[in-house]
């Protein structure tokens, strides 16, 4: 009896131990967000109105800003958070690697329509935006220059608007999908994210620039999509007009 009731015990705090630690197997909120930047990319491309194609693929990175809360934006102040993913390589020009996690944070209410959670994309468009980006916080429209996107898959990428800005800006809100302004916003990288992403202390730029770190299974969604819609480089070809 007495050899029964020891194993039913053990059995029970075995599986009171498992129960225990089965929440950190779930995924947290930065990483479901990194999944959730993936949705978002995916219903963007889907879009007869979304991002040119010939525009993606003279992008060097893609920063998607997925909206989970109405709350998200108040007037006044924005706040975002998502995940940037960049080409690999030393100039930004191989395939899709590994994303890093981002904030964005402004007092432009441009992209908040109607109290809706917006969601917003970012083409960052040559070496030297990418640089920066990288390097450390930068306001859009100062240290690096920003215009809205073109959308529509028959819209012209070469303009000279287009042409020029290191970054194209785009949100969706209520089914609408439009280029938008965000000067005076800005965009840092967000380390503490990454690291819950990644379960390390990790920069954006030991990320994108370093060959260590591979798409891990909450990235694999939003770089799929990335490759299935842009498969080809032609940012220099961008860079040289």
């Amino acid at each position: 009896m007495i050899n029964k009731l020891t194993i039913r015990n053990s059995i029970l705090v075995a599986c009171m131990g498992l129960m225990a630690t089965a929440p950190a197997f779930a995924a947290n909120k930065e990483q479901q967000r990194l999944e959730n930047a993936g949705t978002v990319m995916q219903e963007v491309m889907g879009m007869p109105e979304g991002i040119p194609r010939d525009v993606l693929d003279k992008a060097e990175c893609i920063i998607v800003f997925p909206s989970l809360l109405k709350a998200a934006f108040v007037v006044g102040v924005s706040y975002a958070r998502g995940a940037m993913v960049c080409r690999k390589g030393a100039d930004f020009h191989g395939p899709w690697g590994a994303p890093a996690m981002y904030a964005l944070e402004g007092a432009s209410v441009g992209f908040q329509i109607g109290g809706q959670a917006t969601d917003l994309v970012l083409l960052v468009m040559n070496n030297r935006g990418a640089s920066s980006i990288l390097e450390s916080k930068v306001k859009l429209g100062g240290d690096a220059s920003v215009a809205a996107g073109p959308v529509g898959r028959d819209a012209a990428a070469n303009t000279d608007a287009y042409m020029r800005a290191e970054v194209l800006s785009y949100s969706r809100s209520r089914g609408l999908f439009a280029g938008v302004s965000l000067e005076g916003s800005t965009l840092r990288p967000d380390d503490d994210a990454t690291a819950d992403v990644y379960g390390k202390k990790l920069t954006a730029k030991q990320i994108v620039l370093g060959n260590e770190i591979g798409v891990n299974v909450y990235g694999r969604h939003l770089v799929a999509v990335l490759e299935k819609n842009s498969p080809r480089d032609e940012s220099n070809q961008h860079a040289s007009n």
